[in-house]
């Protein structure tokens, strides 16, 4: 499958996606959101067990892009349908994922550039990079899932000065503050992510998978529905291969070797 707005390359059980319009800033379009929804869907596909998500050259990602191919304004008057048709899709596809994602940020997340990066289950990022919720500054709202994300991460007041403002966040800032977990020096992320993806790769990817979305869920339950969700997730994972193995080797005193069944 080939692709023209990004990169696709799949290393034994690790798919690595990685934006690639560096001379926009890797900005979102509908063709570049597009073919993400078809390489999130490769990666399943070809069996992949662990997802890194990067950007190629300064930046992670820009954001929408403002500017057409021929210079004018590239957004459509009908902003919310360019949502529900391009950009919600791949936010669901990305939060329903059964395999974990690593962003590495490699360099600014802005715009919805920030919900791609935010949506990794663990994010690296450079130390130059920063996060911005540019929205308000060209008079729109938080979209692509930017509000939820936000919010969830770092609590009503924090979310609201970085939706009202439309300041940068800082790497350490955005650490320090539970947006993202890991910063690295520059030139760094991508190897960080690659180690980290690594690892999950070879542990059990069903019930990494229940985990996603158990957590997902949990940040809007009340406890008995969470007690139903851990329930349920947990009689699914007891009947996996990777259960078994899990206890074998933890009776044989070794290493699991979980298969991701």
């Amino acid at each position: 499958m080939s692709y023209t707005t990004l990169r696709y390359d799949l290393t034994g059980a690790v798919a690595t996606i990685t934006l690639d319009r560096p001379d926009r800033m890797n900005a979102l379009s509908p063709p570049l959101l597009a073919e993400l929804a078809r390489a999130l869907d490769a990666a399943i596909a070809d069996g992949a067990r662990a997802l890194i998500l990067t950007g190629e050259g300064r930046a992670f990602c820009s954001g929408a892009d403002l500017i057409g191919e021929d210079g004018q304004i590239g957004l459509p008057e009908d902003l919310g349908a360019l949502l529900e048709n391009y950009y919600e899709p791949v936010v669901k596809r990305l939060a329903e994922l059964p395999i974990p994602i690593v962003t590495a940020m490699n360099g600014p997340a802005v715009g919805a550039g920030l919900s791609i990066a935010l949506a990794g289950d663990i994010v690296i990022a450079a130390r130059s990079a920063h996060l911005l919720l540019a929205f308000v500054n060209i008079g729109l709202v938080p979209d692509a899932g930017a509000t939820w994300l936000v919010a969830k991460s770092v609590g009503r007041m924090k979310a609201l000065e970085m939706a009202l403002l439309g300041e940068k966040m800082s790497a350490e800032d955005a650490l320090d503050a539970g947006l993202i977990t890991r910063v690295v020096d520059d030139g760094e992320a991508l190897a960080e992510a690659q180690k980290i993806a690594g690892r999950l790769a070879t542990m059990p990817t069903r019930a990494i998978g229940m985990i996603r979305r158990q957590i997902a869920s949990a940040l809007t339950a009340t406890l008995a529905e969470t007690l139903a969700i851990e329930r349920v997730n947990q009689q699914a994972a007891g009947r996996t291969s990777d259960f078994a193995e899990g206890v074998q080797a933890f009776i044989e005193k070794r290493k699991p070797i979980f298969q991701g069944k």
